[in-house]
């Protein structure tokens, strides 16, 4: 895909890999929507891409550990854009983001699954609109080798917790959507796939965690990138990626009867179900 004049949306990307992907889209000329929670951080990549000669991104505050936060991110975007080319939903917090321990979102989900997998299902499912107005459009869901199958006894993880299987089992649940809204998206133009960017890329994520990086952020970058432009994925939906090759997820994303059962849960959480 040439990506001169693409609109596209990066969540999560006034930092880490986002930010690598938001500086690149620039420099191939797209019009580039940066979300994050830090404004600081927003003008520094603005200054950025100034002084590379590329057009300023805009700029999208929100905090997406609220469905509310997703529903601003979205509204705000669909009133001032025609067009949607590329969604690419990447922000998220790792195991050890805000503590080990277990914590809520603002609207009582446990928070790895509610900022790493319902906020990105809530927005591409708003979003759709102006990605289908734009057809052939994207969606990039960033997910993660890290997978864990999800106890639906128990999705809030209120027994036995530890953050490194919240963040797994919100990890699987992007890519078991990304199989499903493929499947609801064939012959709309609109593709949908998920990758694992790199392992342990040098980000503030992985730093919190206590890991020490083996992975750049731009081989991470370079990953996302080819399934937002790479010509030979066009028209490929509904696949997980490991870095650029295909490869296969847990196989509970596999399981049609637990992907329809994560789907209804998904709906009635975020109030889409109507």
């Amino acid at each position: 895909m040439n990506m001169a004049g693409k609109t596209v949306l990066i969540t999560g990307s006034t930092d880490g890999v986002g930010r690598y992907v938001a500086a690149q889209l620039a420099a191939d000329g797209a019009k580039v929507l940066i979300h994050g929670r830090d404004a600081a951080r927003a003008r520094t990549l603005a200054e950025e891409m100034a002084r590379g000669g590329h057009a300023a991104p805009t700029f999208y505050q929100a905090d997406l550990s609220s469905l509310a936060g997703a529903r601003q991110l979205a509204n705000a975007v669909t009133a001032e854009h025609q067009r949607l080319d590329v969604f690419v939903s990447n922000a998220g917090i790792g195991s050890r983001t805000l503590g080990a321990g277990r914590g809520e979102s603002a609207d009582g989900h446990e928070l790895r699954f509610a900022v790493n997998y319902l906020s990105g299902f809530l927005l591409a499912y708003l979003l759709l609109p102006l990605l289908k107005a734009s057809a052939p459009s994207r969606i990039v869901n960033v997910a993660s080798l890290g997978q864990h199958p999800i106890d639906f006894d128990d999705v809030m993880i209120r027994k036995n917790y530890s953050g490194s299987r919240a963040y797994a089992q919100s990890k699987l649940s992007q890519i078991m959507f990304t199989i499903d809204l493929a499947n609801e998206l064939r012959g709309s133009g609109v593709t949908v796939n998920s990758l694992h960017p790199a392992t342990y890329m040098n980000t503030t994520m992985v730093r919190e965690g206590g890991i020490t990086p083996i992975s750049t952020v731009e081989q991470g970058g370079e990953a996302i990138l080819h399934l937002v432009r790479g010509d030979d994925v066009a028209g490929k939906s509904g696949l997980f990626f490991n870095g650029m090759l295909e490869a296969q997820a847990n196989p509970q994303a596999y399981d049609e009867i637990a992907r329809k059962r994560l789907r209804k849960l998904s709906l009635e959480l975020t109030g889409l179900a109507g």
